[in-house]
Parts: C-alpha cells; structure tokens; sequence
C-alpha cells in the first residue's frame, strides 16, 4: 500500500530496528537506562532546555503539561484546531480540570493581538487564564508553519500577562529543516516544548517532553501517576535516537514530496481551498460535483493508496519515509483522474 493516511503510521527501518539489539539497558526509574538517558540529554540540548522526560506519546506529553502547570479551573488558551482540544479524548478537563479557550486562528496560527484579548481580566467570576499552547506545525492548518515572528510576538504577549507557555512540538522537525531555524530558537520563550518520534522520525512510538529542571521533575511525578515508568525503557529510546542520527533529512524529503503533490493537483476541477502546503501535510476540500471525500478514499484504496477523510468533503494527504516518488506520482494519477473534469 502507498500509505499517506498519516506520519503516524511510518514503518521503523531494519537499521532503526536493530540498533535496538546493542542498546544498554537499566530501570528508568531508578534513573539507570543509559540509553534514555542519553535520548533525554539529546533533545534537552537540540531544544535548548534543561531537562527533558521520555514519555510514551505526544499526547503524555501535551496532557502532563496541563497538569504541571495549571491548576483545575485555569484557563488553556488555543486555536480551535489544536490537538490538545481535538484529539485528546477531553483529557484537559478530565484529567486536569481545566478550560480551554478557543481562538480562530488562520491555519492554526493566531496573533498576538488574539493573545490579548482572550486573556482574563482578575475576577472571582473567571477562569484564570493560565497557560499559551502553539502547535508547531499546526496539523489540521495543512501542517502551516509558525512565523517566527509570529511565536515571538505571542509569546511575549503571554508572558507580559503571567502565562506560562506551552509548544506542542510534534512536527516541529518539520519546520526546522524547511525553515533553517533551529529548534531551540523556535523552542526560546516556551516553559516547555516536546518532540514526537513516532511521526516523521520514523520510530515505533516515543516522545520527550522539554522544560527546567523543576518542570521535569513534575513531569516524571505525573507519569508515575498516569502509568509509572517503562523500566528497560532503552528498547524504545534506541529507536528514537536512530531517527535523530538518520531520519532528520528525511523530512526535508517529505516535505518537499508533499509540495510537489500539491503543485500538481492544485489546478484539477475538483479541487478546492487547498491550504498551503508548508510541510509535510496537504490538506484541501473537493468540489460539489466530485465524489465525496469517503467515496474518493475507497476510490483510492482500490488503487493500493491511503490517505485520509477529514469531513464530507475535505481531504488529508500526508508525506512520510512510507511513501517515495513514485508513490507520490500514483497518487497525483490516481487523484487526476477521480478529480479531472
């Protein structure tokens, strides 16, 4: 199958895959897997924080974070496409009590001037503004990339009123080779910021949650309470160090894999509102007279490719070490004839 459904569903490489044989091994609880360790001084460093957690998803990540900084009835302050609001099982008020207050940025992406008027004013009668989320690259915004300038100016606004700030990093990879902008320059004014290694990065699941030394020390207090350690956590994090070392030029290959499927489908018929193509996502809607996007992904799936339904009509195509070329040419074929006049 030529599967753009998602970065989620990439294949470890035989070479990641055995790396995992020679990788020294102890209880991460007790601080004593060599290998997890060095995964953690690694991403602390490429962030430019402190310390950093190995956690078992993205999702660990953004919901420990809620639940360090913020008390129940803070106030989270998102764009309404966000995944901690979306794709979280309501996990914010279930587990942390909080509010999440929703902003209609363009692509995911707010302003500034978005940041200042959804903070609070004090009142007995309000949620307390708490905490800032940006999600870098915003995935349902057609994985667009952050300015910035943009996080500079929003970042600031929020730490002028007393917010912590929060970056969910999933695709923040992504942005750094197509932008040149390092990762602990993206990651600067934010308390705390995580890398997933199970999307682009290509390893079987992990993520690392970034912040001081204090925050981190939180974190591994609230994965005990939600799960306890991974003990010979090392299978994992060999993984995840393998992509670091092999797969970060793999996603410039995605990323321009996904610009140019999107450069040839543009201009077909049934095309419509395609969102720019900033990464490793393509997103757009399909026009009345075509079929519906449910309809065009068993179209698809009958030509061996996946990709992804996102409403009646909107589509979600993903680049990832699963896919090549020449599957991206079997797509675009695949897509012109279903979308042509």
């Amino acid at each position: 199958m030529h599967d753009f459904y998602a970065d989620t569903k990439s294949i470890p490489t035989r070479p990641m895959l055995e790396s995992i044989l020679s990788a020294s091994l102890g209880d991460e609880q007790k601080g004593e897997d060599p290998t997890t360790a060095l995964l953690e001084s690694r991403v602390a460093e490429l962030l430019g924080k402190e310390a950093a957690v190995f956690m078992i998803s993205g999702t660990m990540c953004n919901e420990i974070a809620v639940r360090v900084h913020c008390d129940p009835g803070d106030e989270v302050i998102c764009d309404a496409s966000c995944h901690l609001l979306n794709y979280e099982c309501g996990s914010p008020a279930a587990l942390s009590g909080v509010v999440m207050h929703t902003l209609q940025g363009e692509n995911g992406i707010f302003s500034n001037e978005d940041v200042l008027k959804a903070i609070r004013p004090t009142s007995r009668y309000m949620p307390v503004s708490k905490m800032l989320l940006v999600e870098q690259t915003s995935n349902l915004g057609g994985g667009a990339i952050w300015p910035l300038e943009t996080i500079d100016a929003v970042t600031a606004e929020a730490k002028s009123a007393g917010l912590v700030t929060h970056m969910d990093g999933a695709r923040l990879m992504n942005a750094v080779v197509k932008t040149d902008i390092s990762a602990a320059r993206y990651a600067r004014d934010f308390d705390s910021v995580w890398i997933d290694f199970s999307k682009g990065l290509g390893a079987p699941c992990g993520a690392v949650l970034a912040g001081s030394a204090e925050f981190c020390e939180q974190s591994w207090r609230q994965k005990q309470a939600l799960g306890g350690a991974m003990r010979q956590s090392g299978v994992l994090a060999a993984a995840c160090l393998y992509s670091l070392d092999h797969h970060i030029k793999q996603l410039a290959v995605d990323n321009a894999l996904a610009a140019s499927i999107g450069e040839r489908i543009q201009d077909l018929s049934g095309v419509k509102n395609m969102l720019p193509v900033d990464s490793n996502i393509i997103i757009f809607d399909v026009s009345e007279n075509s079929p519906t996007a449910a309809e065009i992904v068993e179209l698809l799936r009958n030509e061996d490719i996946l990709v992804g339904a996102f409403g009646d009509r909107r589509i979600r195509i993903v680049t990832c070490l699963n896919v090549d070329e020449a599957s991206g040419d079997k797509l675009v074929h695949a897509l012109t004839s279903i979308l042509k006049d």
